[in-house]
């Protein structure tokens, strides 16, 4: 059996590999805290579509997410907070990056 780290670990690759959602992808496409309100809205008992991201709401994607057991929903909850951390690291990266190249 594997434990909630390796769960969320597998569906984080899966995400990066093919559905090529990268820690550099996420920094355009998820502003304003998307990623913590969609992981928030999946742990409810019953979630629901206004609890999701304005942009998220309309996706096919999102339905199928929030209709999965609350076990997958936990694991997905848990990816979308992995990836926030990944896009905060790589914004990191990335101005750190920028401030060593200008002086």
């Amino acid at each position: 059996m594997n434990t909630g780290i390796e769960l969320i670990a597998k569906e984080r690759q899966e995400q990066i590999e093919k559905h090529q959602f990268t820690p550099e992808s996420a920094i355009f496409g998820n502003r304003d805290g998307e990623l913590l309100k969609a992981a928030h809205a999946m742990v409810h008992e019953k979630p629901k579509i206004m609890d999701f991201p304005v942009d998220w709401r309309d996706n096919e994607i999102t339905h199928k997410m929030m209709n999965k057991p609350l076990k997958e929903r936990l694991i997905i909850a848990g990816t979308l907070l992995a990836a926030e951390i990944d896009r905060l690291n790589y914004i990191e990266e990335y101005e750190v990056d920028n401030r060593s190249k200008s002086i």
